[in-house]
Protein backbone atom coordinates (compact mmCIF):
# COMPACT_ATOMS: atom_id res chain seq x y z
CA UNK A 1 0.00 0.00 0.00
CA UNK A 2 1.20 3.21 -1.46
CA UNK A 3 1.63 6.56 1.71
CA UNK A 4 0.47 9.09 -0.20
CA UNK A 5 1.12 11.53 3.36
CA UNK A 6 2.30 14.80 1.99
CA UNK A 7 4.38 16.69 5.21
CA UNK A 8 2.88 20.01 5.56
CA UNK A 9 3.91 23.45 7.07
CA UNK A 10 3.12 27.27 7.11
CA UNK A 11 3.63 29.86 4.63
CA UNK A 12 2.63 33.06 6.86
CA UNK A 13 -0.77 31.78 7.88
CA UNK A 14 -1.61 29.24 5.06
CA UNK A 15 -0.60 25.92 5.58
CA UNK A 16 1.09 24.40 2.47
CA UNK A 17 3.03 21.37 1.33
CA UNK A 18 6.25 21.14 2.62
CA UNK A 19 7.67 21.19 -0.79
CA UNK A 20 6.25 24.00 -1.77
CA UNK A 21 7.67 26.70 0.72
CA UNK A 22 11.50 26.71 -0.65
CA UNK A 23 10.07 28.12 -3.68
CA UNK A 24 7.31 30.59 -2.68
CA UNK A 25 9.90 31.89 -0.16
CA UNK A 26 11.96 32.48 -3.11
CA UNK A 27 9.77 34.14 -5.12
CA UNK A 28 9.16 36.69 -1.93
CA UNK A 29 12.79 38.01 -1.49
CA UNK A 30 12.89 37.96 -5.78
CA UNK A 31 10.18 40.33 -5.97
CA UNK A 32 11.55 42.66 -3.00
CA UNK A 33 15.42 42.41 -3.36
CA UNK A 34 15.55 45.31 -5.15
CA UNK A 35 14.23 47.24 -2.45
CA UNK A 36 14.77 45.10 0.35
CA UNK A 37 17.76 47.30 2.04
CA UNK A 38 15.52 50.27 1.79
CA UNK A 39 12.50 48.31 3.21
CA UNK A 40 14.65 47.83 6.18
CA UNK A 41 15.55 50.99 7.12
CA UNK A 42 11.85 52.32 6.82
CA UNK A 43 10.10 49.51 8.88
CA UNK A 44 12.36 49.79 11.50
CA UNK A 45 13.16 53.41 11.49
CA UNK A 46 16.27 52.04 11.37
CA UNK A 47 17.00 50.35 14.08
CA UNK A 48 17.69 46.93 12.77
CA UNK A 49 21.49 48.40 11.97
CA UNK A 50 21.48 49.01 15.95
CA UNK A 51 20.06 45.34 16.46
CA UNK A 52 22.89 43.83 13.75
CA UNK A 53 25.56 46.44 15.58
CA UNK A 54 24.36 44.31 18.60
CA UNK A 55 24.46 41.26 17.28
CA UNK A 56 28.51 42.24 16.63
CA UNK A 57 29.23 43.52 20.05
CA UNK A 58 28.21 40.25 21.35
CA UNK A 59 29.95 37.75 18.72
CA UNK A 60 33.37 39.92 19.07
CA UNK A 61 34.44 38.70 15.43
CA UNK A 62 38.39 38.42 15.68
CA UNK A 63 40.90 38.06 12.62
CA UNK A 64 41.92 34.93 10.97
CA UNK A 65 38.07 33.50 11.92
CA UNK A 66 35.89 31.87 9.06
CA UNK A 67 32.17 32.95 8.67
CA UNK A 68 29.29 31.32 6.78
CA UNK A 69 26.23 33.85 6.60
CA UNK A 70 23.26 32.10 6.20
CA UNK A 71 20.38 33.77 4.49
CA UNK A 72 22.74 36.24 4.13
CA UNK A 73 21.15 38.51 1.64
CA UNK A 74 22.75 41.73 0.65
CA UNK A 75 25.51 41.29 2.74
CA UNK A 76 24.62 42.92 5.81
CA UNK A 77 25.98 40.77 8.17
CA UNK A 78 28.82 39.85 6.29
CA UNK A 79 30.38 43.54 5.87
CA UNK A 80 30.06 44.13 9.44
CA UNK A 81 31.93 41.15 10.11
CA UNK A 82 34.60 41.92 7.70
CA UNK A 83 34.84 45.53 9.05
CA UNK A 84 35.34 44.53 12.76
CA UNK A 85 37.64 41.82 12.01
CA UNK A 86 40.09 42.80 8.90
CA UNK A 87 42.02 39.47 8.55
CA UNK A 88 38.48 37.11 8.00
CA UNK A 89 36.92 35.79 5.51
CA UNK A 90 33.00 35.50 5.14
CA UNK A 91 30.95 33.81 2.62
CA UNK A 92 27.24 35.28 2.06
CA UNK A 93 24.53 32.01 1.62
CA UNK A 94 21.27 33.06 0.11
CA UNK A 95 18.67 30.92 -1.97
CA UNK A 96 17.93 33.79 -3.54
CA UNK A 97 19.88 34.84 -6.19
CA UNK A 98 18.62 38.17 -7.23
CA UNK A 99 19.32 38.77 -3.55
CA UNK A 100 23.24 38.21 -3.73
CA UNK A 101 23.20 40.24 -6.77
CA UNK A 102 22.18 42.99 -5.37
CA UNK A 103 24.76 42.72 -2.51
CA UNK A 104 27.18 42.33 -4.77
CA UNK A 105 26.58 45.90 -5.87
CA UNK A 106 27.00 47.33 -2.91
CA UNK A 107 30.19 49.50 -2.78
CA UNK A 108 31.35 47.06 0.60
CA UNK A 109 31.35 44.11 -1.94
CA UNK A 110 34.56 45.61 -4.14
CA UNK A 111 36.48 47.02 -1.01
CA UNK A 112 36.25 43.31 0.05
CA UNK A 113 36.20 41.22 -2.63
CA UNK A 114 39.23 39.34 -1.39
CA UNK A 115 38.01 38.43 1.10
CA UNK A 116 33.99 37.58 0.44
CA UNK A 117 32.77 35.25 -1.64
CA UNK A 118 29.12 34.57 -2.60
CA UNK A 119 27.11 31.41 -2.95
CA UNK A 120 23.81 30.19 -3.34
CA UNK A 121 22.30 27.39 -1.14
CA UNK A 122 20.29 25.78 1.12
CA UNK A 123 20.47 26.15 4.82
CA UNK A 124 18.77 22.91 4.96
CA UNK A 125 21.98 21.33 3.00
CA UNK A 126 24.80 23.47 3.07
CA UNK A 127 27.21 23.09 0.16
CA UNK A 128 30.34 22.64 2.57
CA UNK A 129 32.21 20.10 4.45
CA UNK A 130 31.90 19.46 8.01
CA UNK A 131 34.24 21.72 10.36
CA UNK A 132 34.69 24.48 7.85
CA UNK A 133 33.77 27.82 9.66
CA UNK A 134 34.41 29.20 12.88
CA UNK A 135 30.86 31.51 12.56
CA UNK A 136 27.54 30.62 11.58
CA UNK A 137 24.94 33.31 11.63
CA UNK A 138 21.50 33.43 10.54
CA UNK A 139 19.64 37.05 10.44
CA UNK A 140 15.62 37.50 9.69
CA UNK A 141 15.85 34.35 7.73
CA UNK A 142 15.48 31.27 10.24
CA UNK A 143 11.98 31.97 10.34
CA UNK A 144 11.36 30.98 6.15
CA UNK A 145 13.57 27.97 6.61
CA UNK A 146 10.85 24.84 5.45
CA UNK A 147 12.60 22.83 8.70
CA UNK A 148 14.09 24.64 11.24
CA UNK A 149 15.25 21.90 13.01
CA UNK A 150 17.17 20.73 10.01
CA UNK A 151 19.08 24.21 9.35
CA UNK A 152 20.17 24.05 12.85
CA UNK A 153 22.09 21.28 12.15
CA UNK A 154 23.25 21.51 9.50
CA UNK A 155 25.06 24.62 11.24
CA UNK A 156 26.52 22.64 13.77
CA UNK A 157 27.84 20.12 11.11
CA UNK A 158 29.51 22.93 8.92
CA UNK A 159 31.01 24.80 12.78
CA UNK A 160 34.71 23.89 13.85
CA UNK A 161 34.65 22.68 17.30
CA UNK A 162 34.49 25.73 19.48
CA UNK A 163 32.81 27.29 16.93
CA UNK A 164 29.61 29.80 17.80
CA UNK A 165 26.22 30.21 15.99
CA UNK A 166 24.51 33.37 16.44
CA UNK A 167 21.17 33.76 15.04
CA UNK A 168 19.14 37.11 14.91
CA UNK A 169 15.63 37.33 14.34
CA UNK A 170 12.26 39.03 15.34
CA UNK A 171 10.75 37.44 18.63
CA UNK A 172 8.22 37.96 20.78
CA UNK A 173 7.06 40.74 23.15
CA UNK A 174 6.58 39.19 26.93
CA UNK A 175 4.05 42.05 27.44
CA UNK A 176 0.50 41.40 26.07
CA UNK A 177 -0.41 44.65 25.41
CA UNK A 178 3.02 45.74 24.21
CA UNK A 179 2.90 42.82 21.62
CA UNK A 180 -0.99 43.51 20.47
CA UNK A 181 0.39 46.94 20.04
CA UNK A 182 3.24 46.07 17.84
CA UNK A 183 1.14 43.89 16.18
CA UNK A 184 -1.21 46.41 14.94
CA UNK A 185 1.52 48.25 13.51
CA UNK A 186 2.84 45.27 11.79
CA UNK A 187 -0.42 44.33 10.06
CA UNK A 188 -1.54 47.73 9.15
CA UNK A 189 1.48 49.95 8.19
CA UNK A 190 3.98 47.24 7.21
CA UNK A 191 2.19 45.72 4.23
CA UNK A 192 1.08 48.93 3.10
CA UNK A 193 4.61 50.36 3.26
CA UNK A 194 5.08 47.24 0.72
CA UNK A 195 2.96 48.41 -2.15
CA UNK A 196 4.32 51.66 -1.69
CA UNK A 197 7.96 51.15 -1.97
CA UNK A 198 8.22 47.97 -3.34
CA UNK A 199 5.09 47.69 -5.39
CA UNK A 200 4.33 44.32 -3.41
CA UNK A 201 1.91 44.15 -0.31
CA UNK A 202 1.72 40.41 -0.38
CA UNK A 203 5.31 39.68 0.17
CA UNK A 204 5.22 41.73 3.21
CA UNK A 205 2.11 40.74 4.69
CA UNK A 206 3.62 36.69 4.75
CA UNK A 207 7.15 38.40 6.31
CA UNK A 208 4.76 39.64 9.03
CA UNK A 209 2.79 36.39 9.32
CA UNK A 210 6.17 34.46 9.38
CA UNK A 211 7.41 36.44 12.32
CA UNK A 212 3.95 35.61 14.34
CA UNK A 213 4.06 32.46 13.38
CA UNK A 214 7.89 32.15 14.87
CA UNK A 215 8.47 30.29 17.95
CA UNK A 216 9.00 32.25 20.63
CA UNK A 217 12.71 33.09 23.02
CA UNK A 218 12.72 29.89 24.99
CA UNK A 219 11.18 27.15 22.56
CA UNK A 220 13.66 28.71 19.98
CA UNK A 221 16.50 28.01 22.47
CA UNK A 222 15.33 24.42 23.62
CA UNK A 223 15.48 23.98 19.28
CA UNK A 224 18.83 24.93 19.76
CA UNK A 225 19.99 22.99 22.17
CA UNK A 226 18.56 19.74 20.45
CA UNK A 227 20.64 20.46 17.36
CA UNK A 228 23.68 19.92 19.76
CA UNK A 229 24.87 23.47 20.80
CA UNK A 230 26.11 24.17 24.42
CA UNK A 231 26.00 27.22 26.31
CA UNK A 232 22.86 28.90 24.29
CA UNK A 233 21.93 32.28 25.63
CA UNK A 234 19.82 34.79 24.28
CA UNK A 235 19.25 38.59 24.67
CA UNK A 236 16.32 41.02 23.71
CA UNK A 237 16.54 43.64 21.50
CA UNK A 238 13.74 46.66 21.94
CA UNK A 239 12.24 44.47 24.67
CA UNK A 240 11.90 41.39 22.51
CA UNK A 241 10.66 43.08 19.25
CA UNK A 242 13.54 41.10 18.16
CA UNK A 243 16.05 39.04 20.03
CA UNK A 244 19.85 37.25 19.52
CA UNK A 245 20.14 33.47 20.60
CA UNK A 246 23.78 32.27 20.77
CA UNK A 247 25.32 28.89 21.33
CA UNK A 248 28.58 26.94 20.72
CA UNK A 249 29.44 23.68 19.18
CA UNK A 250 31.74 22.41 21.99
Amino acid sequence: MTDNTQNTTHFGYREIDEDLKAEMVRGVFTNVASKYDIMNDVMSAGIHRLWKDAMMDWLAPRSGQRLLDVAGGTGDIAFRFLKRAPGAQAVVLDMTESMLVEGRKRADAEKMADRLDWTVGDAMALPFAEGTFDVYTISFGIRNVTRIGDALSEAFRVLRPGGRLMVLEFSQLPNPAMQRAYDLYSFNVIPRLGQLIAQDRDSYQYLVESIRKFPDQESFAAMIRDAGFANVKYRNLSMGIAALHSGWKI
